[in-house]
């Protein structure tokens, strides 16, 4: 993994300084995150499954990109940017909600985040970056519902609480 630095935050989402993204993982500090959702015309969400070799939630099925804000960049921004280069995807997206979360995960990393949840409209097929994604597909929310009830450790942790929060149900049931 190279060298990253993510914003660190305070409960309200202030900036309080930089970390380097590892380290932050494995210090448990609080950081700023985003995840998009790209929904088609069929009312499907495009999911992606994680990289095996990715530093955690390796081959977990989650959102269609997510990633961490970086300093000097507006998070949108850094949304746009990442979308781009792990699905090769190019397109508008609006911001839902934010939420944090905190989660222990196998390998002694926490991922403790104020996540920025995007949604967005997309009707064509994804180019993958295989050191991202290593694969996608189209489902419906009930189906994603099931599934979760059925497997959860299929699925990341963020993408199971975004599913399950009521502003997101609200909107997409």
């Amino acid at each position: 993994m190279t060298e990253q630095l993510v914003i660190i935050v305070d409960q309200d989402d202030r900036p309080l300084g930089v970390e380097e993204k590892l380290a932050a993982h494995q210090l448990g500090l609080l950081h700023r995150a985003f995840s998009i959702f790209l929904i088609n015309h069929e009312k499907k969400f495009l999911l992606q499954k994680r990289a095996a070799n990715k530093y955690h939630s390796g081959g977990l099925w989650t959102n269609t990109c997510c990633g961490h804000a970086i300093p000097d960049e507006e998070i949108k921004k850094t949304a746009v940017r990442r979308l781009k280069e792990e699905m090769g995807i190019s397109c508008d997206f609006e911001h839902l909600f934010s939420f944090q979360y905190k989660v222990v995960l196998h390998n002694s990393l926490t991922e403790n985040e104020i996540d920025h949840v995007y949604i967005g409209s997309f009707n064509g097929l994804p180019a993958l970056n295989t050191d991202e994604a290593e694969d996608y597909r189209w489902v419906g929310l009930p189906e994603i519902v099931a599934e979760i009830e059925q497997s959860p450790d299929n699925f990341t942790y963020w993408f199971k609480e975004i599913v399950s929060n009521k502003i997101f149900t609200n909107k997409f049931n």
